[in-house]
């Protein structure tokens, strides 16, 4: 990630990070081939095998936790059930709530009945407003087995959306496990009255409640005082209508498949740097590929130096650390409705190089690795989902490290499309290796190319950190891109490609400086990738503001967020065919 002179970013993270668990398939490095095609002089040692505790996602409707060191934690597991939510055996029930109303009817009204009213004289007192994500905590007594009921705000019914739901169901699971609730029960948000199909109802539903269930703790062997043993086990989706099962059945499952890919993003970026290096993301790349049942293949740097990726090499050079570029393919069972190229930046650790970062904060760089942990997700999440499109996930992954092999300010190199990129900083060196990988995602002939990036503090001072910065050749591969963010929160802002920008990163001895200086830093780096891009419309997005700060929300309470997963694999679900043909690219 590049950072301009004088730079100060942001203050910590408030809060612990949260722990991460995903998966009962558990694989150890030590028990797996080496990922193909790995040169058997490389050092085993330099893979650190993380995933003997990081696991993949399981196939069912169910997360759980793989041992680290002596500890074992349960995960969520999430049910679906015919019958009255009255007569549940889980020890919480959440129901929810619009603003304004008082007279609560459907699951809502039924517990409220049950409870003697006391939903409705709340909402008549004041107490519950229904203002989105509020909670209230209720304790029945012998009219109901639960020991607690939890109500939760949806806010305005004409400002209702699948979103909504999400982060109440997730508001409602967290009260849940903050008073110690084992197993809850939980209704399927925004159906019926909030204008939801029960499907979507459903995903939303299970969605949240997965991340609001999210932890990272599998480094820790301390357990803190407030942290209550065993958590949060079950959440049970229970249905009244037997006939809407099938329906809540299939968005139950799509749910799952989106938290899944969310969950693995952000373990891996949350894991840190020493275990989680270029190596250790090709495994777990291998494996979830592996798993999931698609096609995955690993260059490595006899292969990239016979490809000419001079750019993506030059990165690496400086670290003991050999480079990788992973490409995962999904193909759908039909013939596929196009193609989609998603690459990401996996720089696993970003000191900056010879033109060495600050030292505040300089653990943040961890999270340098964001793009390429969305891209891993997302092809989970797609895999699980069988959309018609073809996705094909590129990962460039190396270590930016300063030492004697390290690239200097002055350098040449060559790309693999032949261009010659000047070094004016070394810290600028995600779109060096973003270079290379996106001339890669040509040779797949796709319909669009999409990258994600923890590329520049700029962005970052221009958006803060509630949009991505979105740079674009094709206006209807933005409008596809800004429809997707919208639905799941993952939004973009388009900041512009024009043509008088490109004198900014003209170099002096080679043909692109790889910075093109303070003044428009974002879009500099937009310019740059756009030569790398040939004549397929592309999209780049800058995650550094979006990746791993912000405000928090029930769906996120630090760490690493896995932004981008929920974005593209919306755009995949929504993509409706074939662009218009509209791009302008660099030749």
């Amino acid at each position: 990630m590049h950072f301009c002179a004088r730079r100060r970013r942001g203050g910590p993270i408030a809060g612990r990070a949260p722990g991460g668990r995903y998966g009962s398939l558990e694989l150890s490095v030590s028990d797996l081939p080496r990922a193909h095609p790995i040169r058997p002089t490389d050092d085993r040692s330099q893979l650190r095998a993380p995933l003997e505790s990081l696991s993949l996602p399981a196939r069912r409707g169910c997360a759980r936790s793989t041992p680290h060191l002596a500890k074992k934690d349960p995960a969520l597991q999430t049910l679906l059930t015919s019958g009255d939510i009255c007569a549940t055996d889980a020890d919480t029930i959440i129901v929810n709530l619009f603003a304004g109303v008082t007279a609560p009817a459907g699951a809502t009204g039924a517990v409220d009945a049950r409870l003697g009213g006391q939903i409705s004289k709340v909402a008549r007192l004041g107490d519950l407003s229904g203002r989105a994500n509020q909670v209230l905590t209720l304790y029945p007594g012998p009219e109901l087995t639960a020991d607690r009921v939890v109500v939760v705000g949806l806010g305005d019914a004409a400002k209702f959306s699948a979103e909504a739901a999400a982060e109440a169901a997730a508001a409602g699971v967290a009260a849940a496990a903050k008073a110690g609730s084992k197993r809850a029960a939980i209704v399927a948000f925004g159906a019926g009255v909030g204008g939801l199909s029960p499907a979507a109802a459903a995903e939303a539903t299970i969605l949240g409640a997965r991340l609001a269930a999210y932890r990272f703790d599998k480094y820790k062997t301390i357990r803190a005082d407030d942290d209550s043993d065993p958590e949060l086990a079950t959440v049970e989706l229970v249905e009244f209508d037997a006939a809407s099962l099938d329906e809540l059945a299939k968005g139950m499952a799509a749910g799952n498949a989106i938290a899944d890919g969310v969950t693995l993003a952000r373990n891996l970026q949350n894991s840190p740097p020493n275990d989680m290096n270029p190596g250790a993301i090709a495994e777990a790349a291998r494996q979830m590929s592996e798993s999931e049942g698609l096609d995955c293949s690993t260059m490595d740097q006899d292969q990239m130096r016979a490809a000419g990726m001079g750019s993506l090499l030059a990165v690496a050079q400086g670290s003991e650390q050999p480079p990788h570029l992973i490409t995962m393919i999904y193909e759908p069972d039909q013939a596929a409705a196009g193609t989609l190229a998603v690459v990401g930046k996996g720089v696993s650790f970003d000191t900056g190089g010879i033109s060495i970062k600050p030292s505040a904060r300089m653990e943040d760089m961890k999270f340098d690795m964001s793009g390429a942990a969305a891209t891993i997700g997302t092809m989970l999440a797609v895999a699980r989902l069988k959309p018609a499109l073809k996705v094909v996930g590129i990962v460039p992954t190396v270590e930016n490290m300063p030492s004697g092999r390290a690239l200097r300010p002055s350098d040449v190199v060559t790309a693999s499309n032949g261009k010659t990129v000047e070094i004016v900083s070394t810290d600028a060196e995600g779109r060096m290796i973003l270079a290379d990988a996106l001339c890669h995602a040509q040779t797949f002939e796709p319909d669009a190319i999409v990258d994600m990036a923890t590329l520049t503090g700029a962005v970052v001072i221009a958006l803060g950190h509630f949009a991505t910065g979105m740079m674009v050749t094709s206006p209807e591969l933005a409008d596809r891109l800004s429809r997707a963010g919208d639905k799941v929160n993952e939004r973009v802002w388009e900041l512009p490609l024009w043509d008088e920008y490109e004198e900014n990163i003209k170099a002096k001895t080679g043909d692109l400086d790889n910075t093109g200086g303070r003044a428009a830093g974002s879009i500099n780096g937009g310019m740059f990738l756009k030569h790398f891009a040939g004549q397929y419309p592309f999209a780049h997005l800058d995650i550094a503001g979006t990746a791993y700060e912000g405000k928090k929300t029930p769906l996120w309470q630090g760490g690493g967020k896995g932004v981008g997963v929920r974005l593209i694999t919306q755009l995949v679900r929504d993509w409706p065919g074939p662009l218009a043909g509209d791009a302008t690219s660099a030749q």
